[in-house]
């Protein structure tokens, strides 16, 4: 007799990697002829923008650049001044080969080293690296048996439930409006800011993303070399197209800025301002799939090869903030903070006493003049641990796809020390890997012997847990008849106590 097996497919959990890289940065900056000379650098900064991502068999592609920031003191009391380079770069990862249907990469990383030297008042040499950390996570189309029938087969079903990935896009976008300042400033020290993405909207191949760009840049005015600080609230409202999006799909969208230009107005006009924004959406379908998860037959023997089934599960999505304090002593107790700025390093998760956490380390530089009305810079590390709002047992396989940015940044010298206070939002997911046994391929052996004719009612002595199925599939009969034969409820799966059973004859 032939065996009926029918079968569909599930996005299982593919291959999962993490590589690193490093990206050389060397290059010389010169100081244009509108901002002052140097007299004294004060600290660089590099920080990589990830423009474009592609996974091939065997390899992972990243274009984008380098941001380089060179923050130096000016000659004839021109105070805290700054400028900037990008280096643009084509890094190309070797990773294991893996077949994969569907596919997500998080890049994130440090600051392994940077050393810069004014070679002239006007000339910057920078030499160091940046430290590149990929993770990287697939899905991949995987058949699983859905049902058998036929040849006296008895089967136990289980559903298998997860997230078919169905979006990942970053786009940048570009947000445009006007900054006023009082008066003309003479140096624009930094630019910063964060966005907000208050609404969402969900249709079949389309995305609706509104939002709030909130803009802080640090200047000072000429002839003045306190710092100033002006902000500006931009909102936007941007329309993706996004393949195979539909409104069921579970989605998030996180906004980052990752440049700024200032073009000042004529006269007493305003300032243009145009922000570049990376938009990264995220999205996944949820799924349920009956599969066989044992089987064997009344009537033929049978050796059912098991199956192993990774699925991936959307765990907990993430927008919470978290405020960090610290203080440190300071060189200089009469030391003057004049700005600050804040980097945060790659994000992992760790099991921390009765739960899980989401990790990560927080910089804050802050720039300061001291007694003798030189600059100096000094840093404060702070730890991040958000727990997370879940319950997932320590030996799950958990992995994060999250962002992280500051939204706000205080430093003060109060006594001779520094004191630090930094709030960081958490906006992404959880993903959760879990592995379920199925039955890959089942075929019907020799006829079993005919039953004792003899033998009418067999007696089994089941322990509390044991399952219903695997006695009936021990003997070969029916679970049915083992319901039927000792007055079970219907449905019945596992013996809640000890008891005799009485097993029919086949």
């Amino acid at each position: 007799m032939e065996l009926k097996i029918f079968r569909d497919a599930l996005p299982a959990a593919g291959a999962d990697c993490t590589v690193k890289a490093e990206l050389p940065l060397e290059t010389e900056i010169l100081i244009s002829d509108y901002l002052p000379p140097v007299f004294k650098l004060v600290k660089c900064f590099a920080k990589p923008v990830v423009l474009q991502k592609q996974l091939q068999t065997g390899k992972l592609t990243l274009e984008g650049y380098l941001r380089c920031i060179v923050y130096y003191q000016g000659e004839e009391d021109a105070g805290l001044c700054q400028t900037e380079q990008k280096l643009p770069f084509n890094k190309v990862l070797e990773l294991p080969e893996f077949t994969f249907t569907a596919w997500t990469a998080q890049v994130e990383g440090q600051t392994e080293y940077l050393n810069c030297r004014s070679v002239t008042p006007r000339r910057v040499e920078v030499r160091g690296a940046f430290g590149l950390v990929a993770s990287v996570y697939t899905q991949l189309k995987t058949e699983v048996i859905t049902a058998l029938s036929d040849g006296g087969i008895e089967q136990r079903l289980t559903t298998l439930e997860g997230v078919r990935r169905t979006a990942v896009l970053d786009k940048l976008v570009t947000v445009e409006g006007e900054l006023a300042f009082p008066s003309l400033p003479a140096a624009i020290l930094d630019l910063a800011g964060t966005v907000s993405v208050h609404d969402l909207k969900v249709l079949n191949a389309k995305a609706v993303a509104k939002g709030t760009l909130s803009v802080l840049c640090a200047w000072r005015a000429e002839g003045d070399n306190t710092l100033q600080s002006q902000s500006v609230e931009l909102p936007f409202n941007q329309v993706l197209d996004v393949e195979g999006l539909s409104e069921d799909c579970r989605c998030l969208c996180v906004a980052e800025p990752v440049g700024f230009t200032v073009t000042q107005g004529e006269g007493d006009a305003p300032s243009a301002l145009s922000a570049t924004v990376m938009l990264r959406l995220r999205a996944w379908r949820p799924y349920q799939l009956q599969c066989v998860a044992d089987a064997f037959s009344t009537q033929y023997e049978t050796d059912p090869v098991p199956q192993t089934v990774p699925t991936e599960s959307l765990l907990c999505a993430l927008n919470e903030t978290t405020t960090l304090t610290g203080s440190g002593p300071l060189p200089d107790a009469g030391a003057k903070i004049l700005a600050c700025f804040a980097s945060i390093g790659p994000a992992q998760l760790l099991w921390q006493g009765k739960s899980w956490a989401l990790t990560a380390r927080v910089v804050v530089t802050a720039f300061g003049e001291n007694s003798l009305a030189e600059l100096e810079s000094y840093e404060k590390t702070l730890e991040l641990a958000l727990p997370l709002p879940t319950d997932a047992p320590e030996e799950a396989v958990l992995y994060p796809e999250c962002w992280l940015s500051t939204e706000n940044l205080q430093c003060r010298c109060t006594g001779g020390a520094l004191d630090v206070s930094v709030t960081v939002r958490v906006e992404g997911a959880v993903l959760r890997r879990s592995v379920s046994s199925c039955v890959g391929n089942l075929a019907l052996g020799e006829k079993l012997a005919p039953a004792d004719p003899e033998i009418s009612l067999r007696i089994y002595y089941a322990q509390a847990g044991e399952e219903l199925f695997a006695i009936a599939k021990h003997y070969h009969v029916s679970p049915g008849q083992m319901l039927a034969a000792n007055d079970l409820a219907e449905g019945t799966t596992t013996i809640d106590k000890a008891r005799r059973l009485l097993v029919p004859g086949a």
